[in-house]
């Protein structure tokens, strides 16, 4: 696999080629990942849930992610590598450039952020020192507490267009990809038709640019549940690397998601 880069990505947003990412956390899986030829991974603030049995992602440090990070890096030299900023980690421009060195020290090609146009000055001073970010809309798990729960965002319009707003303004501020979480599938079409850069969705329908799950959730071994808009790849095909192949073709044809699994 040679190496990918965001603009592969770019490139495939034109040409209407649909793209599979997955979150991951070791070397073993990430080499098992990279052997399928999967372009995107994800060093996600999810590891708090599926590794350390937290009920939320609000305990993950920097640390932890730099730690991951450089795990899966070693596992897949060519993957385009993601690592999620933790909880409170990019409160001001500059927490952020703190805390995003060691992620990009540790192997990353890009970080991800949660939050809206808020974040537009953090999104341009990062990517003036060359780190570049990934958006995050929709769900955030970071802010669990101020929703209540994980709940779809973005049914009523006056959200559904603060979100449009805000992804506009994450992408002029320099954004390069946008991760859309648990969203009306009209609603993520109109995002991402309205975006030149990337957008991942999860939980956002079929007609994003990509889409990523968590890595125990496509295996089927999250230890509380397996989210709707997931499915159990494992299951399916009985053996993990099948598994694997068998998302990054179904997302190249926009098999998946269907309807089984796309959010109302």
């Amino acid at each position: 696999m040679k190496p990918i880069t965001i603009n592969d990505l770019r490139k495939w947003k034109t040409q209407g080629h649909k793209f599979a990412s997955v979150t991951a956390y070791d070397a073993s899986f990430a080499q098992l990942f990279e052997s399928q030829a999967m372009p995107v991974i994800l060093v996600g603030d999810s590891l708090g849930m599926v590794l350390h049995g937290q009920n939320d992602t609000l305990s993950v440090s920097i640390e932890h992610i730099a730690y991951h990070t450089r795990a899966v890096r070693k596992g897949s030299p060519n993957c385009l590598l993601m690592a999620d900023m933790p909880f409170m980690s990019y409160a001001t421009p500059q927490d952020a450039c703190q805390n995003a060195a060691p992620l990009m020290q540790a192997g990353a090609n890009m970080v991800k952020m949660e939050g809206g146009a808020w974040l537009a000055e953090t999104i341009t001073t990062l990517t003036q020192r060359s780190v570049p970010v990934c958006a995050h809309l929709g769900l955030l798990p970071q802010s669990v507490n101020i929703y209540g729960g994980y709940k779809v965002q973005g049914k009523e319009q006056e959200q559904a267009e603060r979100l449009l707003n805000d992804a506009l303004a994450l992408e002029k501020a320099g954004a390069q990809m946008l991760v859309l979480e648990c969203v009306p599938a009209s609603l993520a079409a109109t995002i991402t038709q309205a975006l030149t850069i990337p957008v991942i969705g999860i939980g956002a329908g079929s007609h994003t640019d990509g889409q990523i799950l968590v890595m125990h959730d496509m295996f089927g071994i999250s230890a509380n549940y397996i989210p709707k808009f997931s499915k159990n790849y494992l299951a399916v095909s009985g053996d993990m690397r099948k598994a694997v192949a068998q998302y990054i073709d179904e997302v190249a044809q926009g098999i998946f998601p269907d309807a089984e699994h796309t959010l109302a």
